[in-house]
């Protein structure tokens, strides 16, 4: 036999093994056997299958089992869960997403050793995750989260820090007797010696709020300042997500939708400050206590909400909070036909605006009646465009275009697909997923323009041309770029995502000490701030060469996106010139296992930073960090 290959990716993986089996088959072999048969039949293969993955190996026990995306990982996980709790055999189950080696016949490495131990840590009939694996679906999962913190595990030099899944079946497992720690049989594994995985990157996330709710996501405390309460004498509102009740999972959307809507209209009030959804999000799927919200956020009220659709038939819970008592201003229920929903929402929104006793202005009242389209159809698509683009995979991102092409196509004087569109073709470019970069960087300009064209007080469509503009690098397009910015804050000045592109923006024209001003700027707007924000810090300090913290920037901003390839070659040029050569070639290998095809011309044209001398060093930075010209 001819040696095997051996390939390298980044893999979500999944380890699984039956809760105290030793002990139970020397009770009852013939029934172990049996329960466990009917689980691999009934459940495990079929259940694997529906997600996409396939199991690597059985062991006596338990399974390994492997996915594209930790989505598919920890949602077979949980129907899983849900699924054995009429067998008699308790599940644990660990997922992690790490490095693996490929062989053709079994998979290795630290990714996968790091879910087995995190496998064992959980409670029968649970599942635990890594904290690369939570920061992906924290936001996509109605689950409640245990943060368990830093863990201390066997064969891995670096604690690992692990979030517990509280699931049903874990109460149920419960009743059937304790858990019998260190008596079930672990997945058997072979560990390449030396080997260097996600592991490493990790670094402390923050505290639990409460006992069973993660905290919004947020960097390590060593690379971002305190998020300074709200100092506005404005009214001030958080929206947290409105939760689905429709029984379907398909209907997400429509609740993200909702939540996206109402935040959109209110952020229109000149006189009410409003907590971008970028920090609300991290709420979703959490038992909260709205006070701790208001004292975290720093506003005054709060609202929350439930959406139930079925069929043409939607109905709306809402309710509106002081943040500071913790009572109650309004809570209403509305019912009405889907094809009405946009009344529907105008109502909820005339609530708000009564109860806060905000005045509104003609122009205000003219933008909350603006809805960019009259036809609830092609709403609806483009809600199901947006659903679909934040999966942030290039198939997701065909199905978006589909959909807001559709959406056009019922009304092409509606903008907001457009500046989607937009956002697509400058992303697949930067993400590898481009057959012809510089044409879908002009399409994305082209599209960016069309949004304003149609409605040029809406702040999102300066804030997206702005970024279509800055990253066509051709004589003016950045001076063009920053003058869109600057437009997108004086229609909002309390948008803090354009203060943190701003800082981009002054990085790539050379002047990174006021970008650094604007993207803390923006960090204390936003205190749930994406990974983005710390990626745009780290190319500012990589600017000013300050690599010890430009390297903090970007790893942090690489914790939390571990797929996001162009932190990836940023982070890789910095290691360069810093010094670390070994650690920049280790990221340009993450990169090819990740399916980067790209080179150093595509990198600097996708990119918005133009300032010759920056541009001269990250060229040559990536060179040597093993990328091709």
């Amino acid at each position: 036999m001819g040696d095997r290959v051996v390939a390298k990716r980044l893999a979500a993986v999944l380890a699984a093994d039956v809760a105290g089996y030793t002990a139970r088959m020397e009770q009852d072999s013939d029934g172990t056997v049996a329960a466990w048969q009917a689980a691999r039949e009934t459940v495990i293969n079929p259940r694997i299958a529906e997600f996409s993955g396939r199991i690597v190996k059985l062991t006596g026990d338990g399974f390994l089992a492997e996915f594209t995306t930790v989505q598919d990982a920890v949602g077979c996980a949980l129907a899983m869960q849900a699924d054995l709790r009429d067998n008699p055999l308790d599940f644990r189950m660990g997922v992690n997403l790490g490095d693996i080696l490929d062989d053709g016949a079994d998979i290795h490495g630290e990714g996968v050793n790091v879910a087995a131990r995190i496998e064992a840590l959980a409670r029968p009939g649970g599942i635990c995750i890594s904290a690369s694996v939570h920061e992906q679906v924290r936001h996509r999962l109605d689950c409640k989260f245990e943060d368990m913190g830093e863990v201390e595990v066997k064969n891995v030099s670096d604690p690992v820090h692990v979030i517990r899944i509280l699931t049903g079946g874990e109460t149920a497992a419960k009743r059937r007797g304790p858990p019998r720690w260190g008596v079930a049989a672990a997945v058997v594994l072979v560990i390449v010696a030396g080997g260097v995985g996600w592991w490493r990157l990790q670094a402390p996330a923050p505290a639990p709020m409460m006992e069973t709710a993660m905290e919004p996501a947020a960097p390590p405390e060593t690379t971002a300042p305190p998020a300074p309460a709200l100092t506005t004498k404005k009214a001030s509102i958080a929206v947290l997500p409105f939760v689905n009740l429709s029984g379907d999972k398909e209907q997400e959307y429509f609740a993200d939708g909702m939540t996206e809507d109402l935040i959109t209209d209110l952020s229109k009030i000149s006189d009410l400050t409003v907590i971008s959804r970028t920090t609300t999000s991290g709420y979703k799927g959490r038992k909260i206590d709205v006070r701790e919200v208001g004292t975290q956020l720093g506003v005054r009220y709060v609202m929350e909400g439930s959406v139930r659709k079925v069929g043409d038939q939607v109905r709306i819970n809402a309710q509106l909070i002081d943040a500071a008592s913790g009572g109650h201003l309004w809570a209403e229920r509305y019912d009405d036909e889907l094809k009405d929903i946009f009344a529907l929402q105008d109502r909820v929104l005339e609530k708000i605006v009564g109860a806060l006793a905000l005045k509104l202005s003609d122009k205000e009242r003219k933008l909350l009646a603006s809805k960019g389209t009259e036809s609830v159809e092609a709403h609806d698509l483009y809600l199901k465009g947006l659903f679909e683009e934040s999966k942030f995979n290039r198939e997701a991102n065909k199905e978006a275009i589909r959909l807001y092409e559709q959406a056009l196509a019922i009304d092409p004087e509606y903008p907001h697909p457009y500046a989607r569109l937009s956002n697509i073709y400058q992303l697949n470019p930067r993400s590898g997923w481009s057959d012809d970069v510089e044409g879908d960087l002009d399409k994305a300009v082209q599209l960016a323009e069309k949004a304003v064209t149609l409605d040029d007080q809406n702040p999102n469509f300066h804030w997206n041309l702005s970024r279509a503009l800055a990253r066509i690098h051709r004589p003016g397009m950045l001076k063009r770029g920053i003058e869109a910015m600057e437009r997108a804050i004086q229609l909002d000045p309390d948008f803090a995502d354009a203060h943190a592109f701003l800082g981009q923006l002054y990085t790539g024209d050379g002047r990174p000490e006021e970008a650094i001003r604007s993207i803390e700027t923006a960090m204390g707007m936003n205190p749930g701030y994406p990974f983005w924000y710390l990626y745009m810090r780290g190319w500012a300090h990589y600017g000013a060469r300050n690599y010890p913290a430009a390297i903090a920037d970007l790893e942090a901003a690489m914790e939390r996106s571990p797929t996001a390839q162009f932190v990836r070659w940023t982070l890789a040029a910095v290691y360069v010139e810093a010094g670390q050569q070994d650690d920049a070639e280790w990221q340009v290998d993450e990169l090819k296992s990740m399916g980067f095809t790209g080179n150093i011309q595509t990198i600097a044209k996708t990119q918005p930073i133009q300032h010759p001398p920056y541009i001269k060093r990250y060229k040559a930075a990536l060179l040597q960090a093993g990328i091709p010209e």
